[in-house]
This record gives C-alpha cells, structure tokens and sequence, in this order.
C-alpha cells in the first residue's frame, strides 16, 4: 500500500521505518530535513508539504504530531489535508490530543468523506522501535478492520476503544494514572530508603505485595534498583517530564469539559509543573522522585 506518514519524530520515525519494513510504498514529510533524509534512505519518497502528500497517490495517510495546534493546522483549513484529500483516503492520526479535537477532526473528514481513526500508542520509543507499540484507536468498526493490518506492522496490542475520540479517552486516562502512580512510587520508595531501608529490599517487598503496579516493578524510579531503566543512567532518554505534563494536562482539560473531578490528576500536573519549572522536564519522568530524596 502507499501510505503517506507525516511527523518523523523520536516515535514517529520508527513507526514509518516499520511500515517499509513491511513492504509498503512511503511518502514522507517532516520539518526536519534530516528526519526525512533518514527514511529516503530506508527507501522513502521524500514530499515538500502536507498538502502534497494529500494530493499525491497516497491511499492511505498517518500523522504522528506534538499537540492539537498542529494536528489541527495539518487537517484543517485551505492547505490542510481534508481540504486536498481524494474521497475515500483513511486518515489516521496517532498523535496524543485531547478528545474533542480528536473529534472535531475526524466529524471535517467525515463530511469530506474520509474515513478517519484516532490511534494514539503507548510503548515509548523502544517500542516504536521495535514494532511493539499499543495503539488505542477511535473510529467506526469497519475503518478499525481496515486499518488494524496497518497498524500491526508497527504495533504489537492494536485495541479499539470505541467511537471517534475514544482512542485519546483512553490514552488521557492512561497517562494520567501513570503520572499518579510513579509520584506514589516515588514517595514510597524515598520514605523508605530515609528511614533506613535498602532500596532494592524494599522493591522487592512492594513488588510481591499489595503495592506493585508498572512504576515500581518494571520502571522503578530509585537509582540501581533495576538495570536498563532511565533511574539507572541519570534518568536520560525514555518519557519526558514535560511529555507527562502535557498528558496530564490534556487530562485535566478533557475533565473539566465533562466537570469529572480528577484530583489527584490535578495534583500530579502541579508536581510535573514544578518539576519542570526547575528546570527538569528533560528528564525521564521517574526523576520526579528527586522532589522526595534527600540524599539528592
């Protein structure tokens, strides 16, 4: 198939790699010439807007973008996508928005006349990598079936959420419990190592006990606990804190759209916002526990 992939990025780079992997045709556009230098070079067709992707044969087209601003400028509007998209061209759109974007877009499509999924991912960048990603997708049942086969050359957990925005709904949701999760890893493990415990005794404890979740047993945020995670190289690479704020503040946003109380989520968002606003959010989220340590 030609797929037309839009956002060449520290995940969507990967992705795209995957799908030439799998024998589709590309079409490539990212503002950063050398992103798109990388996939020609895997076998990629470079293109010099979105808009000419959209009007080009592309049969099928991706996007993974930042934030709602951007997604919005490439879809919407004279130059956008829908406007020069032929009837019938999926658009998927992997970015992490909020929901109502997400569906402020997909109802443009529609009316144009293109299917359209929200499929936002989970896995990080080894993930990407590694064509293991989860997508979480938002759309009807029969664009979910036309696209999964798409989405399974890079992604290994491909679930349908439901409706046009449901994908976000779930990707919000998600992040948010993860953001509160490793803030209350964070401050169990700190607790623990300041009253005097070994710090991999006490993982070890939470993690055969009723505390184990995802951020203590697989990400622990404590220096030397587990090798190979961001904690055990100065908390480089991995999932940014400034990433973290942002998904929690799309879900703080999506909240107060439907008047959900979220407040733990809230007070997750403040304690990224401070972290960031010292000057950390290039850190691995889990460096939030150095709020809490206090051999740092």
């Amino acid at each position: 198939m030609h797929i037309g992939f839009i956002g060449l990025g520290n995940m969507g780079a990967p992705m795209a790699h995957n799908l030439l992997k799998a024998g589709h045709q590309l079409s490539v556009f990212d503002l950063n010439a050398a992103a798109v230098e990388n996939l020609v070079g895997a076998g990629a067709l470079p293109v010099d807007s979105p808009t000419a992707i959209a009007q080009g044969n592309a049969e099928l087209i991706i996007t993974m973008l930042p934030a709602a601003a951007h997604v919005k400028s490439v879809y919407l509007g004279e130059n956008g996508l829908i406007a020069h998209s032929r009837p019938g061209v999926m658009l998927i759109d992997c970015s992490t928005i909020d929901p109502h974007s997400a569906r402020e877009v997909a109802k443009a499509a529609a009316e144009h006349g293109n299917p359209m999924l929200d499929a936002p991912v989970s896995g990080g960048t080894g993930g990407a990598a590694a064509g293991t990603l989860t997508f979480m997708v938002g759309g009807s049942d029969a664009d979910f079936d036309r696209a999964q086969p798409i989405l399974a050359a890079m992604g290994k957990n491909i679930v349908h959420c439901g409706a046009a925005g449901n994908g976000q709904v779930a990707k919000v949701a998600n992040n948010m419990l993860l953001g509160i999760s490793m803030i209350g890893v964070a401050e169990a493990m700190a607790l623990g190592v300041a009253l005097g415990m070994d710090a991999k005794t006490l993982a070890g404890v939470i993690n055969t006990s009723s505390g184990r979740c995802w951020s203590s047993d697989t990400y622990n945020p404590f220096p030397g606990v587990l090798d190979n995670v961001p904690s055990s190289r100065g908390y480089s690479g991995g999932f940014g804190s400034d990433l973290m704020l942002k998904d929690l503040g799309l879900a703080t946003e999506a909240a107060e759209q439907v008047r959900q109380p979220v407040i733990l989520g809230a007070l997750a968002q403040q304690l990224y916002q401070s972290f960031s606003a010292q000057g950390h959010g290039g850190l691995d989220f889990s460096a939030i526990i150095n709020q809490y340590r206090k051999d740092t």
